[in-house]
């Protein structure tokens, strides 16, 4: 039986040392909430917020083509890139 995957994950993280880029205020650092969520023209949007904050920022790059099954590991890769920092931008899966 074939299990669909979620339309959106979430999850918090510190950016590291120059945080992630959004198009809408530039870097951001800190404690920070990532959502990455499946848009219905199947692209997938990632945005990110100071955590506890009202307003949700792109990340830069966004929307991006993620295959079918694959939301969870691209999650998973956008958190650690915002972990690491210096400006973390939204790349596709498989990119460095």
């Amino acid at each position: 039986m074939h299990i669909p995957e979620p339309p959106a994950y979430e999850g918090q993280v510190t950016a590291g040392p120059g945080g992630a880029m959004t198009d809408d205020v530039g870097a951001i650092t800190g404690d920070l909430t990532v959502r990455t969520v499946r848009r219905t023209d199947h692209l997938v949007a990632v945005t990110v917020q100071y955590t506890g904050a009202d307003e949700w920022y792109a990340l830069t790059g966004s929307p991006v083509a993620v295959p079918d099954g694959a939301l969870e590991s691209f999650h998973s890769a956008v958190l650690a890139a915002v972990e690491r920092g210096g400006g973390a931008v939204v790349t596709p899966l498989g990119s460095p």
